[in-house]
């Protein structure tokens, strides 16, 4: 199945946790750039010390034999599909080339550990050339999850920014069926896999922690002209009961939706197209949603055990954010 990119999630962002947590040489620019959120920027009148201020992560000219690198930590450990090694700004002064490698270490692993030992390490993109001033896109074929990835540039240059798109797994042991926990979490393995519309932003922007920081840090839609509403699939962390959802509008005024409704159902494994045409079962009536307000709701309809929700907003808007707490000893991981 191929799943759109800007529905995966980019497991290295800064937003998300990520950290570049050790890079051989920094000289012109730092490796905290790599995992930067935002898109590269390019100021023609900014320099620093050292030389023309770059967005981005640069080593200095190397005068002998090898190659540079960084360590990243995953900000959500996962199942990686694509990488891109994105070059922006970098015109005279990027890689020739660059490969990817990876490792899963879900304890806390020592930059010994992490560095010093390079049979650990998995090459999920072999060493390929970059071009300039690019998003160089790269599919991975890697089955297992990954907690950590290193991206090793020849001989030497400057990359802007990294981004790992992949899939969110579970953490090991969180879902242990008696501790009520936000199934629809990014960082417990939940993922947003298809919607009705994304022309804003993806869903999964969602299905992240803490309060939102602004209009544009959730889901939103455009303006619906037609019949119908907008809609968002979320497969959950794991097969669970869901005692508790909350819609929250934050910083949404003028643009949030009129009502909402969560329906459910138990399809591990079912195809995206075999969701849409699916028969659902209610888990939330239809409610007034009201702007820049936090909603929760634990008054809900018994559906028993399930895999997926499905958001609907009547009839379009946006979402700052989208919980649903509940219980589940059974990971998405280990569903046939």
């Amino acid at each position: 199945m191929i799943i759109p990119m800007d529905l995966l999630v980019d497991l290295a962002s800064e937003r998300l946790g990520g950290r570049v947590i050790a890079a051989n040489d920094e000289f012109f620019a730092p490796k905290e750039n790599l995992v930067k959120e935002g898109d590269p920027v390019w100021d023609p009148d900014k320099f620093t010390s050292r030389g023309k201020w770059m967005d981005g992560w640069e080593t200095r000219r190397r005068r002998e034999p090898g190659h540079d690198w960084a360590v990243v930590r995953l900000g959500i450990a996962g199942v990686v599909h694509h990488t891109i090694v994105d070059t922006a700004h970098f015109t005279g002064n990027f890689p020739e080339s660059a490969s990817v490698e990876a490792i899963d270490l879900p304890s806390n692993p020592t930059l010994v550990e992490l560095v010093r030992d390079p049979g650990r390490w998995t090459e999920i993109v072999s060493r390929t050339p970059l071009r300039g001033d690019a998003q160089n896109e790269f599919p991975v074929a890697h089955p297992g999850p990954v907690t950590h990835v290193r991206l090793v540039t020849y001989p030497d240059g400057g990359v802007a920014r990294l981004r790992v798109l992949g899939e969110p797994v579970p953490p090991t042991g969180l879902l242990d069926g008696e501790h009520e926990l936000d199934l629809a979490l990014l960082h417990n393995g939940a993922r947003a896999i298809d919607c009705s519309d994304r022309h804003y932003s993806s869903p999964n922007r969602m299905l992240v922690p803490g309060r939102a920081r602004g209009m544009w840090d959730g889901w939103e839609t455009r303006r619906r002209r037609g019949a119908g509403n907008d809609w968002a699939v979320v497969r959950l962390a794991g097969r669970g009961t869901i005692g508790r959802v909350e819609v929250d509008t934050a910083y949404f005024k003028g643009n949030a939706p009129g009502s909402t409704d969560v329906e459910a159902i138990d399809a591990a494994r079912a195809s995206i197209g075999d969701l849409r045409f699916a028969a659902w079962s209610t888990l939330l009536p239809e409610k007034p949603v009201k702007p820049d307000s936090r909603h929760i709701w634990s008054e809900l309809e018994e559906v028993g055990p399930v895999t997926h929700l499905r958001l609907n907003i009547h009839p379009d808007g946006g979402i700052a954010r989208f919980r649903a707490f509940g219980r589940s000893d059974t990971p998405w991981t280990s569903i046939s």
